[in-house]
């Protein structure tokens, strides 16, 4: 049994510490920024050229060090108002080709290393679905486990975040987008996911949900989740949203991949709008401003200057 248990009504979640900052949930949205350390990524910011030039380590003649150029790219997220990072060594993109273990920790563990000496202030996520990449990970200095498949039957990934006392995001996805209610079934299985965690140790404060936007689910169902987004606090849970430049976004607008950053900043303010806590993306700095001119309005964070004129 967890020391923590979860509050019957909870109001706003209590701050949660991940690594080195302390997370008040609630005053502001925070913005975690991606980090593919693959070859195949769906947006195509993937650091690594194509393994089809460069062998399976990548690491052709020529080609950028991918170390050098995560802390690179993560240094340009921080400054640009990133709150954490989140480091990821495989695709999670339909039809993407599958990495095996080795080879994902050979990409992730040196970046996550890398990234915790440049930058020893800034919390680190691990994004896998891989025990052993995971706990490699954590000994490298990562702080929290995004776990992709938080509702699966797997439960590796929360006994490892409970063995390590580190955060678990815990994010819905199913194998087919297969539904008879849509947002009751998520949520469901959402709160069994958070029940799992908690029996195996994870504490209360540690569990973040992510709804899985693009994940199992149809751009139909990814819509209605938009809509309905409030819904999900009923969990009593912080929640992040990863809609960055998802396909959904692409069908709407008929656009291709590169051309999706106003939809992308459109979901961030509508999630804030229905009480997303943090926000997964490419673009730093753009949902960066998003998020404030959205925590202005929907949290009130913005107060004029009582000296100032008409603006």
């Amino acid at each position: 049994m967890t020391d923590s248990p979860a509050p019957s009504h909870p109001t706003r979640p209590a701050p949660s510490r991940i690594g080195p900052a302390t997370f008040h949930w609630g005053e502001r949205t925070f913005v975690m920024g991606l980090l593919n350390v693959t070859p195949d990524s769906f947006s195509g910011d993937g650091l690594l050229a194509d393994d089809e030039n460069q062998g399976e380590s990548g690491g052709g003649a020529g080609a950028p060090d991918p170390v050098e150029l995560a802390v690179t790219t993560g240094r340009r997220m921080v400054d640009e108002g990133a709150d954490i990072l989140d480091i990821g060594g495989e695709s999670t993109r339909p039809g993407h080709a599958a990495v095996g273990l080795d080879e994902e920790r050979r990409r992730v563990v040196p970046v996550i290393a890398a990234l915790r000496a440049a930058l020893p202030d800034t919390p680190l996520s691990v994004d896998t679905t891989k025990p052993a990449v995971a706990e490699a990970a954590l000994a490298a200095g990562a702080d929290l486990i995004n776990d992709v498949w938080g509702v699966g039957d797997d439960d590796s990934l929360a006994r490892l975040a409970a063995d390590h006392g580190v955060p678990l995001v815990v994010m819905h996805n199913r194998a087919e987008p297969r539904y008879t209610t849509f947002l009751p079934e998520l949520i469901a299985d959402l709160q069994r996911a958070i029940e799992q965690a908690l029996a195996l140790g994870v504490r209360w404060d540690d569990l973040i949900v992510d709804p899985g936007f693009g994940f199992g689910k149809t751009a139909a169902h990814n819509l209605e989740l938009m809509r309905e987004f409030s819904a999900l606090t009923m969990l009593g849970r912080p929640i992040l949203l990863g809609a960055s430049r998802k396909s959904t976004l692409g069908r709407v607008l008929d656009l291709p991949v590169e051309e999706r950053l106003e939809a992308t900043l459109a979901t961030t303010a509508l999630g804030i709008a229905g009480g997303a806590d943090l926000v997964r993306v490419h673009d730093v700095q753009a949902n960066v401003r998003a998020a404030r001119i959205s925590d202005a309005i929907v949290r009130g964070t913005w107060q004029p200057d009582p000296e100032g004129g008409p603006t």
